[in-house]
């Protein structure tokens, strides 16, 4: 096992682009890190830069004590689990796991030892004798797996591993390889573009955006205290919705007007964040996750100065929950962070709001009992004490007084 740690590290191409750009980043010994992001926003070119597989521009790689920026991929004792499987079509189960052991020349006991230890954790003894095309797509994940495994590295580096399986096979292999790692204990860098996989995985997660890291936290912290609006609008699924508000003294307290909605801020929530005092009067961009909206007639608790009204335009029965999406009087945030976050979500700007600026579509999260019905009105409940508020001009989190610099 080994730390693994970036230094300034940087990744210019021949061409000019610059796909990494000063990333610091530490793992401990034995961590989980998952690095997350849209496509293209660097998170392979450093894992490779890892593995050897790309040049470094600037900065350092160290994998335990040792720098390994001009250090062969061979040398670096690390093991790569790709999205292809990358299997030998020709070789048995048995002979993928054991080819990288081969290679080292290893004792035949050894080799035959690791490989029977390394199915028997995968649950792949039953197909040892098979060839990968008489294999589940899972299967030959596992294959994948235990020829990492037999490697004994000093770290496991994976690149997007479950992207070609079906949605049920990536819940199951998430947990098999979050197990894994947990009763190997060797440090893991994942890489992935689906921010679940990256919440229910990684000790810790890094979201990398253009290149350049934006955060490093726990799950719940990266959920909890986004540090800037991209983080916030990437993480959580459902996507957080994110409008436009101004911000007005109310009461004695604060309250957020968007559009003709006014939610009351809970003074909680001020005093957790007393830097939304210094926007008094000011457009800020509210963002509402969407297990904080309920249908009113459920929330019947709820003070009327925390709802919004809307017309419900789709509804979404999974059994447990309802997905609710309703237009709402209130105009969308349309900032270079939302229209980023929507182009990666298969998005255009204008649809975020249906085509009118002035009107934002809203997702949320209702219990089964919800009597809403496409087409009709809705008021909705909105929990004031989950809210985030984002400066519109950098989008930074909004949290202590003077500045705009985010959670840590």
């Amino acid at each position: 096992m080994a730390e693994v740690e970036f230094s300034d590290v940087a990744k210019v191409f021949p061409d000019g682009t610059r796909a990494v750009s000063d990333l610091n980043l530490g793992t401990s010994d034995g961590e989980f890190m998952v690095l997350v992001g849209p496509s293209g926003c660097g998170k392979t070119t450093a894992l490779r830069m890892v593995a050897g597989l790309e040049d470094i521009s600037e900065g350092e790689i160290k994998i335990g004590d040792r720098v390994v920026n001009q250090v062969p991929s061979r040398d670096r004792d690390i093991a790569m689990v790709f999205q292809s499987y990358a299997l030998y079509p020709h070789l048995s189960v048995y002979d993928n796991i054991a080819f990288s052991l081969r290679l080292r020349k290893e004792p035949k006991g050894e080799i035959d030892k690791r490989v029977r230890e390394a199915a028997r954790i995968l649950d792949l003894e039953p197909f040892l004798d098979r060839k990968p095309r008489a294999l589940s797509g899972g299967q030959r994940q596992r294959v994948a797996m235990g020829r990492a495994i037999v490697r004994q590295p000093a770290a496991f580096l994976m690149d997007e591993p479950l992207s070609n399986l079906d949605a049920k096979l990536r819940v199951q292999m998430r947990a098999e390889i979050s197990k894994l790692q947990r009763d190997l204990g060797v440090t893991t860098i994942y890489v992935t573009h689906d921010q679940v996989e990256a919440m229910t995985m990684g000790d810790r997660v890094a979201v990398m955006r253009k290149g350049e890291l934006q955060q490093v936290a726990p799950p719940q912290e990266l959920y909890d205290h986004p540090v800037n609006l991209f983080v916030g609008g990437f993480i959580g699924s459902p996507a957080m919705n994110l409008l436009e508000a101004t911000l007005e003294r109310s009461n004695g307290g604060l309250a957020a007007v968007l559009g003709s909605q006014r939610l009351t801020i809970d003074d909680e929530v001020v005093a957790a964040r007393p830097g939304l005092a210094d926007y008094e009067g000011k457009q800020v961009v509210v963002g509402i996750r969407p297990e904080q909206l309920e249908d009113a007639e459920i929330a019947r608790e709820s003070p009327s100065d925390r709802r919004i009204r809307g017309e419900v335009e789709l509804r979404e029965a999974l059994g447990s929950e309802l997905m609710v999406h309703f237009s709402v009087d209130a105009p969308p945030a349309l900032t270079e962070d939302v229209k980023e976050l929507a182009e990666d979500a298969g998005q255009t700007a204008e649809e975020l709001g249906g085509g009118d600026v002035n009107r934002a579509v809203v997702v949320g999260r209702f219990g089964p009992d919800s009597k809403v019905r496409e087409g009709s009105n809705a008021e909705v409940a909105v929990d004031t004490r989950g809210l985030h508020f984002f400066d519109t001009d950098n989008g930074m989190a909004i949290y202590d007084r003077g500045d705009t610099k985010g959670a840590s």
